[in-house]
């Protein structure tokens, strides 16, 4: 996959990329957002943490499809507020961290989820041969 940023338009505003190309014959794979419930019921406090597991659920998903995060062309993540952003992007980039060509991202800020106590909820897009 490649990632497009041109050059004609401002940077993206932290680690990810304007665009994805996807080479022809990819599979994709699209995720269900993923809350920061672990497998025993458990749900963290606090958004970095949140989204950990947000993303550790997301590699088993993943996995059973024969893919990995470096598979991941986008990401969507929703946080009940911006307080949230800063943990919910430090997870990001630790998920991302030694990816050369980044995913693209989209991050939105809304008024709660089914729990008062999830604060953060992410999904992916992935392509693999």
């Amino acid at each position: 996959m490649k990632s497009l940023n041109p050059s004609r338009i401002a940077p993206p505003f932290a680690r990810y990329a304007h665009g994805v190309e996807i080479p022809a014959g990819h599979r994709f794979v699209r995720t269900s957002g993923q809350l920061g419930q672990q497998a025993d019921g458990q749900v963290p406090d606090g958004a970095e943490a949140q989204a950990r597991v947000c993303f550790g659920n997301i590699d088993a998903i993943l996995a059973q499809a024969g893919m990995s995060a470096a598979d991941v062309f986008h990401v969507s993540a929703f946080v009940t507020d911006r307080e949230h952003m800063l943990g919910y992007m430090t997870a990001r980039d630790a998920y991302v961290s030694d990816r050369v060509a980044l995913p693209t991202s989209t991050l939105m800020i809304v008024s709660g989820f089914t729990r008062p106590e999830f604060v953060v909820e992410v999904e992916v897009w992935a392509a693999a041969p």
